[in-house]
């Protein structure tokens, strides 16, 4: 499938969401049920399975960093007023998990990442029980996810079930539409150039789903500490490949990717940026790319754009 092809028909689906989804704003809804999510990917799965029949809360918008996040004292409010909440987990929030598990004597509160198999998930490291928390760029782990989801508010809230699983059941044709658009699309880049670079490791999913070489130059966080042989590692595996493009991401400071580029130049290899690609935050709300088949839609056209 062409790539401008398969945009227009995910722009189509997000036009649509656009039409049938008029209270689902985070402002202006009156219903009694509160439900907080901390990314923003989490509260659009929410979004689409819930209507307009609670307020949904995000914790965290666009640009920012889940790693680094520190709970603010107008969070602290949000989340003791929610009636649920919903987390992605695998220590993706870091210092907040604590809180989490704290806040669970309380009320309901929901780790994403517990709908998927154990199996299925990338171990770091077996020792510390450490997994990749970025689930959602395999679109089919994050159907998991979403279901999950489905299935804790029918339990939370059986009066709505009927409501709850009419639109799961929509929102997961929508994903397992995507993901199989996404490995049609990526099969264009020729197999020699499918590495992607990035600011940090962020794509591991991304690149086993889909296969694509991914290198990141911090770890699974952007906690994690880069030195300059990382950078020399880095830049020589990209004069060694001879790759073209590697990757920003709107979530992390290009500190660490230009340096990599400066590196690169100082060897005479010319790499240029490819794009920003949103990794751990979608993009600007009431936009293609605030929501999540935008996100990954507006990911793969600039991937694909720029190694083919």
């Amino acid at each position: 499938m062409n790539i401008r092809v398969a945009c227009i028909i995910l722009v189509a689906s997000w036009l649509s969401w656009k039409c049938t989804g008029k209270a689902e704003n985070e402002s202006g809804n009156a219903n009694s049920i509160t439900i907080l999510a901390t990314t923003g990917m989490i509260a659009d799965v929410v979004k689409n399975i819930v209507g307009d029949s609670a307020k949904i809360i995000t914790l965290m918008g666009p640009g920012v960093d889940p790693h680094l996040y520190k709970a603010t004292q107008g969070d602290l409010k949000k989340l003791r007023e929610a009636d649920v909440i919903f987390y992605n987990g695998l220590h993706l929030e870091g210092k907040m998990s604590e809180l989490f598990i704290k806040l669970q004597r309380q009320k309901d509160v929901i780790a994403v990442a517990d709908g998927i198999e154990k199996t299925k998930l990338h171990l770091m490291d077996a020792d510390a029980g450490i997994y990749d928390p970025h689930i959602w760029f395999d679109v089919s782990l994050w159907r998991d996810a979403a279901n999950h989801i489905n299935t804790s508010l029918c339990k939370l809230y059986p009066e709505q079930k009927k409501l709850f699983t009419e639109n799961s059941k929509h929102y997961l044709n929508k994903m397992d539409s995507l993901h199989q658009q996404v490995i049609k699309i990526i099969n264009e880049i020729p197999e020699k150039q499918r590495v992607l670079i990035t600011a940090h490791d962020a794509f591991g999913y991304f690149g086993t789903a889909y296969q694509i070489e991914v290198r990141g130059l911090q770890g699974i966080s952007t906690m994690s500490d880069y030195g300059l042989k990382d950078i020399s590692d880095l830049v020589e595996f990209i004069i060694e490949r001879n790759i073209k493009a590697i990757f920003m991401e709107t979530s992390v400071s290009d500190r660490s990717i230009n340096a990599v580029i400066e590196g690169c130049n100082e060897r005479g290899h010319d790499v240029v940026i490819g794009g920003s690609l949103y990794s751990d935050a979608m993009g600007s709300k009431d936009t293609f790319e605030g929501t999540y088949i935008g996100m990954v839609s507006s990911n793969v056209e600039k991937i694909v754009n720029a190694l083919k």
